[in-house]
This record gives structure tokens, C-alpha cells and sequence, in this order.
């Protein structure tokens, strides 16, 4: 039993429409997923990834319209890096983000060799490419080719995650010892020590990199800002059994929560960076091909309030510029 790397990120977004545009117009993502937040139906869910909607490749949003902008700090999820296949590819990006209108940085060498280029969405959510340059990882996810991204330069998937905590051992103590992490590599980032864990095959799409920054404060939740992050677990047996190690060891979880396209269980690691649990089975994929973010998907319990729910959702307009920020 073991965690076999990223399953997806869920944030916040106060503009859902730009949201959408931005994630599959601007990104070229495929849009995967649109339902509901089954704890509060009146906001959408909306999911991104690739062609299959494979785990791993999945980022979410919920829809909170009048949330106030993230404030970045410690102890939060504090980037989120999605893979592309080269270095040819981040040149042809920073010139798509200029085009665009998107803020980014350079690119740039990371600690390991690898290319990265910096980018914030248009409500500052802080994120990065990075090319897998042939590096080995978990399986890249495959390029959706209904936006006018070329094949050869398309998101591929999850790549890592970074958190921004008070310490790092605290958090390492959870990622090693209870979800069976592995410590892969230690960098310097401006100053400030980062050390990577890896799970499952290692590599891409398996990475958490944990930075220690006692002198912030707490950021504070909000649009632009990570809500959670998910690991893979195979099926309903391992999520069951992670379900009692984690009480095995003292921590207060969820219990295992049934999500209708996976199982989750979810709980805070001492730092408080909410962490979950999820299923690759069955997976977003298996609403089918024809529906995938075309159609509102409900789990089968909310199906008898379907009317209520759409009538009270607002249309999701992709037309609305998706680089403009929130208020502006």
C-alpha cells in the first residue's frame, strides 16, 4: 500500500467565468468536470485536466463569488506546478503568457536541472510550468487537443506541489513516517531551505516540496488561494486502510467520504495544510467522454433536487476575459 503521487488540487475562484476561460482557453486544459460542491450546492465545482481526465492531472476550483483575494503566508499550499514535455515548450509559453496578458516570471534552472517558468492565473493563483525534459515520473497525462495549444507543447499534468509552512520537520513526520514519503533532494531557494519528498515511482507528478518560513504569518484563505491537495490511492480497500492508519496515529480525519467519482478521506497535517486522500477508481473519466465539462454532473443523491440546483447557478460564460483581475 502506498501513495502513488498526485491525484489533483482544489482552490478558490471568485470569478468561476474567467476561471473557465482562463483554464481552457488560455492553459488549453480540457474542462473535465462541472458539478456542484456536494458540502454547499449552491456554488459550482469546476475541474481541468487532460484528454481522460486521468488522475493526476486534475486541478478543481470552487466558485465563492464575493471571497476576498488569497493573502499568501505560511502554512498553505503555495504553488502548484503542472508538467509540459520540454524546454522548447516554456519558450513558446512565455511568449503564449505575453500574448495573453498573464503575468509570469523568466524561465528559468531549477535545483534539479529541470526548466520551470513562474505564472499567477488573473486572481494571483500562483503557479509554474515545468518541463519533464525526458526525467521519468509518474505517467504524464495525454494532450487535449481541443484548444489551439499544439500537441507538443500541452499540459500534461500535476508536477509537484509546494508548501509554505512555520517547519518542516512537523510536516515531514507525516509525509515520511504515516503516508511512506520518501526524502528525495534538499535546495537552497533564495535563502530559504526546501526539501523535496516523493512518493510512489518518484519524479514528476509525485513531488511535495516543503519550504520552512517561520517569520510569516498565516496566509489567508481565499480566491486565488489552494483550499487542499489530493494523493492517489488505488481503490476502496487501500483508502479503508489508510483510513485507519491515519486514526492509528492520532489524527482527526473526515473518515472515508464517498465522492461518487472516487472515495476521500481528509485530514490536517500539524501545520494545518489540509491533505487528502482520494481514489483513482472509478475517476472523472467515467462520466464519459460526451459529458466531460459539458454537462452539470450530479452524484446520484442530488439528482431528485437537479431543477433546484441549475436554477440557482448562474450560467458559466468562457467569452469573459480571462485575464483581467477580479474587481477590476
Amino acid at each position: 500500500m502506498e501513495i502513488g503521487g498526485l491525484h489533483h488540487t482544489s482552490s478558490v475562484s471568485a470569478g468561476i467565468s474567467e476561471n473557465a476561460a482562463f483554464y481552457t482557453d488560455v492553459l488549453g486544459m480540457r474542462f473535465v468536470y462541472k458539478s456542484i460542491n456536494q458540502d454547499d450546492v449552491s456554488m459550482y465545482h469546476l475541474a481541468y485536466g487532460d484528454e481522460g481526465a486521468k488522475s493526476g492531472t486534475i486541478v478543481t476550483f470552487f466558485d465563492i463569488p464575493r471571497a476576498a483575494r488569497n493573502r499568501p503566508g505560511r502554512d498553505e499550499v503555495s504553488n502548484i506546478s503542472l508538467r509540459v514535455p520540454s524546454g522548447d515548450a516554456l519558450e513558446w509559453w512565455a511568449e503564449r503568457f505575453d500574448e495573453k496578458g498573464v503575468e509570469r516570471g523568466g524561465v528559468r534552472t531549477r535545483h534539479d536541472g529541470r526548466s520551470s517558468l513562474d505564472f499567477a492565473d488573473f486572481e494571483g493563483h500562483r503557479m509554474s510550468l515545468v518541463a519533464d525534459e525526458g526525467i521519468e515520473g509518474m505517467e504524464a497525462g495525454d494532450a487535449w487537443t481541443g484548444s489551439d495549444v499544439p500537441e507538443e507543447y500541452a499540459v500534461r499534468g500535476l508536477e509537484s506541489v509546494r508548501l509554505t509552512v512555520k517547519s518542516v520537520e512537523p510536516t515531514a513526520v507525516i509525509l515520511e513516517d504515516v503516508l511512506g514519503f520518501r526524502r528525495s533532494a534538499e535546495y537552497d531557494a533564495d535563502g530559504v531551505r526546501v526539501v523535496v519528498f516523493e512518493s510512489g515511482v518518484g519524479g514528476p507528478g509525485t513531488e511535495v516540496h516543503v519550504e520552512g518560513r517561520p517569520e510569516l504569518s498565516r496566509a489567508r484563505y481565499g480566491a486565488g488561494g489552494v483550499h487542499h491537495v489530493a494523493f492517489r490511492v488505488k481503490d476502496d480497500a487501500e483508502i479503508e486502510e489508510w483510513s485507519r492508519r491515519v486514526e492509528a496515529v492520532g489524527m482527526a480525519s473526515s473518515g472515508v467520504v464517498d465522492r461518487h467519482y472516487f472515495r476521500s478521506l481528509y485530514f490536517r497535517e500539524p501545520n494545518g495544510v489540509l491533505f487528502e486522500l482520494a481514489t483513482d477508481e472509478p475517476g472523472i473519466g467515467s462520466i464519459g467522454d460526451e459529458k466531460l465539462g459539458v454537462e452539470l454532473v450530479l452524484p446520484p443523491f442530488l439528482e431528485g433536487r437537479r431543477a433546484e440546483i441549475e436554477a440557482n447557478l448562474e450560467p458559466i460564460n468562457t467569452s469573459t476575459s480571462a485575464t483581467r483581475a477580479v474587481g477590476n
